[in-house]
């Protein structure tokens, strides 16, 4: 988290910019890096004012505290601004997408030979697999197909979240069929 505090028609003194830096951390838990916290203290004749504002990954948060000590409006906005972001915090967790970390379950089968076709009845289902769909990017895919020696492999898509399959051709390059829901 990067804080700066600027000081506004008043002496710049290291007891108060410690003191809005320590209190800054307070929020560090309820955002993710990268974080800019800027403080600007202002002295208006009897007024101590503390504009803070905070600009985070996808979030611009601003507070002021407005009392006659600055501590005590450094205080306040620092309240305000943990409200503020507890409430972003909440939001986006309540608008967050299905976590795609766990595997799905597939089911595929592998048709008879050209046996059924030739007798001319549709052909069977002889053999039924489950297959969990990891994440994965294509390039993962590609290695794991190497490593296991398979001729396919069925994946979720790390980039779209999509289940996809890659599958290996005749002269050793890769085929790759995309799913897209509707």
């Amino acid at each position: 988290m990067h804080v700066t505090v600027t000081f506004r028609h008043m002496e710049t003194t290291e007891p108060l910019r410690t003191y809005a830096e320590e209190k800054t951390d307070r929020l560090a838990k309820y955002l993710s890096e990268p974080i800019e916290v800027h403080w600007v203290l202002t002295v208006e004749k009897i007024r101590h004012l503390a504009d803070a504002t905070i600009i985070g990954s996808g979030v611009s948060i601003k507070a002021q505290g407005d009392t006659a000590d600055m501590y005590s409006a450094i205080d306040m906005a620092i309240e305000k601004l943990e409200t503020q972001v507890r409430k972003h915090k909440e939001k986006v967790k309540a608008h967050k997408p299905v976590n795609h970390a766990e595997p799905s379950s597939i089911r595929y089968a592998v048709p008879a030979g050209e046996s059924a076709a030739e007798e001319g009845g549709a052909p069977k289902i002889v053999k039924k697999e489950n297959q969990f769909a990891k994440p994965m990017s294509v390039d993962e895919a590609a290695m794991q197909m190497s490593i296991a020696g398979t001729d396919f492999l069925v994946f979720m898509d790390s980039t779209t979240s999509n289940i996809s399959v890659l599958y290996k051709l005749g002269n050793g390059d890769y085929g790759l069929i995309e799913t897209q829901a509707r």
